[in-house]
């Protein structure tokens, strides 16, 4: 594989050099990244125990990384352009390593989540940053091999993930599941000295600070309200009143993005219709797809008793799928389009979540994997189309932005996606004992059904795409004018 990117021709011996590892040097760091991502769900039982809380209050572990990789995207490109693609790409591999290290030493649930949130700082700045060497090192016929050849990491991770964590807790103490990223980490470190090149920007806009700090604080709060909302920590007025401030805050940087000549996230590319309607659909969407991974081996661990390396089997087949769905995704798109697909696939979706309300004590395992697989299946396409039709309309110069403000919104449903499944887990459960898989099942399916009903109803958000939106990409039909107004 490594010959992939040393067969596009080099200008002289160091660049053709850096051509032939640079793709390695992301690849490693998306492959600990992807890997720390998928391998927690597993562990979420065993370490709950081991903390002794409830384990639906893990979800925070879950959140705080996500929301930390969301905050922080935004600044990834300029702090490339400002200190350089070798140092900054660098300093997020080893804030990711020491924060791995730091999970595996955590004592206490607050210790975790302190330490969650110094692996999403590093996690936000690896594949963006990465993404930006790539693009900045090879010519643009050599640059759709080198991703692909990147990528493939990112399937692993999820394919592995699973059961390496069931394997880890079942064998070895849970914290393994973070320690094991400290050898990947040194070597990734070690490949950055040795290979990474040092790309910075010709110009440099100003950063916008204030937008940040409206944004991030905003962001910030909403998910503290998410987590302690249901969890009696504060009373219902309390929790509204920092709900309308975090909304006040979110909505302030709104009116304040209209107005900065450089914002942080330039919200004026909303006016292209295929990209408001990926990323407000897609989050949406993801609201019921996102807690699914964190439910699922809540399901077959405590209500089902699988031990942890079962579960991670029971998971693997929507991996396996969604890497077969890869080499499908393009015809179905071009033979019926991002419209028909999205809106469909959707309700395919919802009706596939719902289906697990069936999943329960004596359930013939073969039932699950075919439900685990077709859960993969139909995943991998919504995700591959919402993602593509980003970028069907938006032109060369927007599209760096429009990856920032995607990617920024994708890590927030997941987000949001994984506190909302856990607070109406938790409010079906009604306070009654959590590891009780009597009590825990029927919340557990009452959850699932509703989550389908959520995903089911955000297929409404792909109605408004008309025929030929995100032929660009897809080659069906003919192409619309995308921008309201035109």
């Amino acid at each position: 594989m490594s010959e992939i990117p040393a067969s596009i021709p080099a200008v002289d011996p160091a660049l053709e050099k850096t051509r032939k590892y640079l793709p390695w040097v992301v690849a490693v760091a998306l492959f600990m990244q992807q890997l720390d991502g998928t391998i927690v769900n597993t562990a979420v039982p065993t370490m709950a125990e081991s903390l002794k809380v409830a384990s639906l209050s893990l979800k925070s572990v879950l959140t705080s990384y996500t929301i930390a990789i969301a905050v922080l995207i935004p600044l990834s490109g300029w702090l490339a352009d400002r200190f350089g693609t070798k140092r900054v790409f660098g300093f997020a591999v080893a804030i990711f390593t020491i924060g791995s290290l730091a999970c595996g030493l955590s004592l206490n649930l607050p210790m975790l989540v302190a330490s969650r949130v110094l692996q999403g700082i590093g996690a936000a700045f690896m594949m963006p940053v990465g993404r930006i060497a790539l693009l900045r090192t090879f010519p643009k016929s050599g640059i759709l091999r080198a991703m692909n050849f990147v990528i493939i990491p990112a399937l692993l991770g999820p394919l592995l993930g699973p059961l390496m964590g069931g394997l880890i807790v079942h064998w070895l103490p849970w914290r393994m599941i973070f320690l094991i990223n400290i050898p990947i980490g040194i070597l990734g470190l070690w490949l950055v000295k040795k290979h990474m090149p040092d790309h910075k920007g010709e110009t440099l806009d100003p950063l916008d600070t204030r937008g940040f700090l409206l944004f991030g604080s905003g962001v910030a709060l909403l998910s503290w309200v998410l987590e302690i909302f249901g969890e009696h920590r504060m009373d219902i007025l309390g929790v509204s009143i920092l709900a309308a401030i975090s909304l006040l805050l979110i909505g302030a940087y709104f009116w304040h993005a209209k107005r900065f000549p450089q914002p942080l996230l330039p919200v004026d590319l909303l006016r292209i219709r295929t990209f408001r309607v990926s990323v407000v659909g897609g989050f949406v969407t993801r609201l019921g797809i996102s807690g699914m991974p964190f439910l699922l081996p809540l399901l077959y661990q405590l209500g089902m008793k699988f031990t942890p390396w079962q579960a991670g089997l029971l998971v693997m087949p929507q991996a396996l799928a969604a890497i077969g769905m890869k080499l499908l995704v393009q015809r179905i798109l071009g033979t019926f389009g991002h419209r028909q697909v999205l809106v469909y696939n959707t309700i395919l979706i919802g009706l596939m979540i719902a289906a697990f309300s069936r999943v329960g004590p004596g359930t013939p395992v073969w039932v699950i994997l075919i439900f685990s697989a077709i859960q993969g299946t139909v995943s991998a396409l919504q995700f591959t189309a919402m993602n593509s039709l980003a970028y069907a309309d938006t032109s060369d110069a927007e599209a760096s932005d429009a990856s920032t403000i995607a990617s920024t919104a994708q890590q927030l449903s997941i987000s949001f996606g994984i506190a909302f499944a856990s607070l109406v887990t938790a409010w079906f459960l009604g306070g009654i004992d959590r590891s009780d898989s009597e009590t825990l099942v029927p919340a557990l399916h009452k959850a699932y059904l509703l989550l389908g009903v959520v995903s089911i109803a955000s297929s409404a958000t792909f109605l408004t795409l008309k025929r030929g939106d995100g032929a660009n990409v897809s080659g069906h039909g003919r192409a619309t004018p995308a921008t309201e107004g035109e």
